[in-house]
């Protein structure tokens, strides 16, 4: 089976009437070929790595600038059996789970649910983990938005959208993109290598489908020479990305309430009309319409903007939890990102029920609370009695008066 020659057939990449010799009119440094895609593998190890340098050596700095503290945890107590449990069977036992936990370790239900929420608790991610995650995403979408911005701004097709099929395909492309190209697809490569290990959130299927469908794009983009418009696409992304990762940078530290919904405040404005507005009626647009003034569809066309059908759909997706939160906001109970801060896994904690070491001293205090609470309806009881006499007494008066 020719699995490859079928692959690269001209017309499921190209227009109908242009072939791959056509492509041949352009010097190599100026065309993009399938095997530049390699360049990627490299660049996404070397992000991994990179950022690892950086969460370890820069990040912890910043944090402290900024307050970010970790909360005390308590620690859940020593228990073999609850711990092999834990790690092999599940974190939630059912309740039929917790009675034979009960009578194989010998503990109180009380104590087995509030030793697997504290354990539970363990496995969350610190505060400082999360900065460290956020301010990496922030420099990266920073420094490749300023860059895909310098590199696209005097280009007559950021201005005009016409201009991106312009003798398309045959079309040079330029290095600075070329590169653009490269470190974006490094980047959301290393964001799958390491998403096992990454804090996984509510919306962590939604992740990896976007991550999959940004790496589809922009390779499918770039060996069909979609790069002009592939270069919009990114520019547009990372402009609200970085407002995002900036204000959850803010939202860890210590006194920056405020700054922090302020950033929030102008993010969810830019991705609303960004996502919601402008990749519709211009990107989606531009290829599902404007490109047909130069070329008839074929098979590449049709996949391209399958693709961008997926991303729009994630948007709205987000969209949806962004206007959640921004409803919360103007209520004045956002307390947290929709979907950045928790863990897809977790339930929600009761927060005022505390660790074991606060379990004593509620007994405690619900023992002391009890024997006074018993006291007072003692004395309520007590004077409803006395009060039920005196009127039954003086009912009885007023009877033997009316009888006289």
């Amino acid at each position: 089976m020719d699995l490859l020659p079928d692959l690269w057939r001209q017309d499921y990449w190209l227009p109908p009437g242009v072939t791959w010799t056509d492509m041949e009119q352009l010097a190599d440094s100026d065309r993009p070929r399938p095997r530049d895609l390699l360049v990627a593998l490299p660049l996404a190890l070397g992000f991994v790595a990179l950022r690892y340098v950086f969460e370890r050596f820069f990040a912890p700095p910043m944090g402290r600038c900024l307050g970010v503290k970790n909360r005390l945890q308590v620690t859940a107590a020593p228990s073999l059996k609850l711990e092999s449990f834990y790690t092999q069977r599940s974190r939630q036992p059912t309740q039929s789970e917790i009675i034979s936990l009960m009578l194989s370790c010998g503990k109180t239900q009380r104590q087995i649910e509030t030793w697997f929420r504290l354990r539970r608790n363990q496995d969350r991610p610190c505060q400082t983990r999360k900065f460290g995650e956020a301010a990496w995403r922030f420099f990266f979408y920073l420094t490749a938005f300023m860059a895909g911005l310098s590199s696209l701004i005097d280009r007559p097709w950021f201005w005009d959208h016409r201009e991106c099929w312009r003798q398309y395909p045959v079309q040079p492309m330029e290095r600075a993109h070329y590169w653009y190209y490269m470190l974006e697809l490094g980047f959301y490569g290393s964001l799958l290598l390491r998403i096992s290990v990454d804090i996984k959130r509510k919306d962590f299927k939604e992740q990896v489908v976007h991550h999959l469908a940004t790496i589809f794009l922009l390779s499918f983009s770039y060996c069909a020479n979609y790069i002009r418009i592939g270069t919009l696409v990114m520019l547009l992304h990372d402009s609200s990305d970085i407002l995002l990762e900036s204000a959850k940078m803010f939202n860890y530290g210590t006194g920056w309430r405020k700054t922090c919904d302020t950033l929030f405040v102008v993010f969810a404005v830019v991705f609303l009309v960004t996502r919601l507005l402008i990749f519709p009626t211009k990107i989606i647009r531009t290829t599902l319409v404007l490109s047909m003034e130069v070329f008839e569809p074929f098979a590449g066309y049709y996949f391209f903007n399958i693709l961008l059908m997926v991303l729009q759909g994630l948007h709205i997706f987000w969209a949806g939890l962004i206007i959640r939160m921004v409803y919360k906001f103007l209520k004045g109970k956002l307390e947290k990102d929709e979907r950045s801060d928790e863990e897809s896994e977790i339930e929600e904690e009761e927060m005022d029920k505390g660790g074991e070491e606060n379990m004593d001293h509620g007994d405690r205090y619900w023992e002391k609370s009890k024997d006074t609470l018993n006291s007072k309806l003692s004395m309520l009881t007590n004077s409803c009695v006395l009060n039920n006499l005196t009127n039954h007494r003086s009912s009885v008066a007023d009877r033997m008066r009316k009888a006289h």
